[in-house]
């Protein structure tokens, strides 16, 4: 066997290793798939064969090209990375997983906690990735602040912050959280079922309706015209969560955070909603999914 293959054979051996913590990171199969390739593409580089803790690189060669292509994401959150011609490399290594199999995508998702997926997209990259690396797969803050480029202390605090989001409570008491709850629940099923006079049933007749979608700040004032806009959208892929300790939703296909709806609700009926995409107001917020 000669070393380009005995090192192919060693890093298939941590293939599913790196797929995992990519996958945390990104939330995307594609996208993991990407990264565990392009730490191929390193190690076979030469120079490399002689790495003694082949995982610990590996891992901290993919935690480094996650966390480029979460800060990507401030320009293009949508797709996984395009891919270059000529990228592949011969043999099994080169071969990718089928990322793009969406039966995949919801097994790798239910191993991992969509509702953990959806409150890591609202970290900021180097949140995410001190949290998944140190708290999922154990590699020391010391490493961790080599890729984030701060010390030891400030990644460690950068953990403890995600932490708190990820574990997030309640900012109202339980009694307003489920009459909240009601009010979101009835709204989310007239908006999935098409029912216009349900939906105007659960909205004030003054309601207003924010987005700030594509940098575009628009506003849609009045019950019926945000029950038309409620059942365009569909809400299929909303679900309920605590949006700063209120009920509100999240909007995430398969984990990948792509808007967050915050209510105002006074005596029991929706007088406004507040439709946030932006990156940067996205990670401002603390979310905790709640159960379906």
């Amino acid at each position: 066997m000669d070393e380009r293959e005995s090192l192919a054979r060693r890093f298939e051996d941590n293939r599913a290793h790196l797929r995992a913590v990519a996958y945390r990171m990104l939330g995307s199969l594609d996208e993991a798939d990407d990264a565990v390739q392009e730490a191929w593409l390193r190690l076979s580089r030469p120079g490399t064969g002689t790495v003694e803790n082949l995982r610990g690189w590996l891992t901290t060669v993919v935690g480094r090209v996650c966390l480029d292509m979460l800060r990507s994401r401030k320009s293009r959150r949508e797709g996984p990375l395009d891919r270059s011609p000529g990228a592949g490399t011969t043999g099994r290594v080169a071969g990718r997983a089928d990322g793009g199999d969406p039966e995949q995508e919801a097994l790798m998702a239910d191993s991992v906690g969509l509702a953990l997926l959806v409150v890591l997209e609202a970290l900021t990259p180097a949140e995410r990735l001190a949290f998944v690396l140190h708290d999922a797969f154990a590699v020391p803050f010391d490493e961790i602040a080599t890729i984030v480029g701060r010390s030891p202390v400030a990644t460690r605090q950068l953990a403890s912050r995600a932490r708190r989001r990820v574990r997030g409570t309640p900012a109202v008491p339980d009694d307003v959280v489920a009459r909240q709850r009601e009010v979101v629940d009835a709204f989310l099923a007239a908006a999935r079922d098409g029912d216009f006079e349900a939906l105007l049933e659960v909205l004030d007749p003054e309601v207003v309706l924010r987005t700030d979608r594509a940098g575009a700040p628009s506003e849609v004032r009045g019950a019926r015209e945000v029950a038309r806009s409620a059942i365009r959208g569909g809400a299929r892929a909303a679900r309920p969560a605590l949006v700063d300790g209120n009920v509100g939703v999240v909007v995430a296909p398969r984990g990948r955070l792509l808007m967050v709806i915050g209510f105002g609700i006074r005596r029991g009926k929706i007088v406004g909603i507040d439709a946030i995409a932006d990156p940067a107001r996205l990670r401002r917020l603390d979310l905790t999914v709640l159960d379906s």
